[in-house]
Parts: structure tokens; sequence; C-alpha cells
């Protein structure tokens, strides 16, 4: 699990994002896909292995039924769907989930390890700063860390 790099890319008319090349190939070689699992997440998108996926659902559905549970079902697995990619390395972004991300030109794909978030561009930069932030504030947690 190893997707890392931060890219600026566009989406299309069509609502196509382009996936840089490592993380195509990560999938490939690492999870043995040609697809990803897209759903909402915090104003963005997050994209899994459908493998990674599989397990997040399980996980979900091994919760005990409740408000938390219902909340992850609605507002997680509900919205998800997997996206292939197509020749140029594009995944087709559905209406509804690209309305609930605001994306439209330009869009920022980010690597997160185990997963790949996809923002618009504004929304990218205000979840930056709020990140910084939190990172500041808890800098001697990041100077044990090595930062």
């Amino acid at each position: 699990m190893n997707f890392s790099g931060q890219f600026n890319v566009s989406v299309d008319l069509k609502g196509r994002v382009s996936v840089p090349a490592s993380f195509r190939e990560e999938l490939r070689e690492v999870y043995q896909s040609e697809s990803v699992v897209v759903t909402t997440f915090e104003g963005g998108l997050v994209a899994y292995p459908p493998s990674s996926w599989k397990d997040i659902r399980e996980n979900v559905e091994a919760l005990p039924a409740g408000p938390v549970k219902d909340a992850n079902l609605r507002n997680r697995i509900a919205p998800a769907q997997e996206c292939l990619f197509n020749k140029q390395g594009r995944i087709q972004v559905p209406q509804a989930l690209r309305d609930y991300a605001g994306l439209q030109k330009d869009a920022v794909v980010i690597g997160m390890s185990g997963k790949i978030e996809i923002w618009n561009q504004q929304t990218h930069i205000r979840i930056s700063q709020e990140s910084e932030a939190l990172l500041k504030e808890n800098a001697q947690a990041q100077a044990d860390i090595g930062f």
C-alpha cells in the first residue's frame, strides 16, 4: 500500500478524472485490480482498491445495530461506486459523487498510503490548511515521529 503524491488533474466534460500512472501500477501489481471503489468522505471523495473496500464493508456490517452503523451505511457504503479505468487511465466518476465533492473542472488527486483522495481544488486548499493547523497544535507529536 503505497499510494503517494499529490497531482492536479482535470475533470473532463463527461466527468472522467485521471488517476496517476503510479497509482494504477500499484493497483495492478499489489491489488490485481483495474478499478477502484469511490465513495464520499468529508466533502471530497475517497477511492479504495476493491479488496480493501470489501474489508471496510465487512467492518461496517459487523458494527452493532444503531446510529453509527446506519450513518456509515448511509453516508459511506450506499454512495460507493466501483469505477473502472479506461485506456487513458481515467475513471468515470458518477454524477452524484461529483456533485457531492463539487468536482467540475479542476481537481486534486492525493495518495494516502492505502487509499486515494479526490478533491475539488478549493476544498483541498481548505482541508490542507485545517490539517496543517492540527499538526501545529501537535508539534511534539510531529517531532516524535521525525518531522
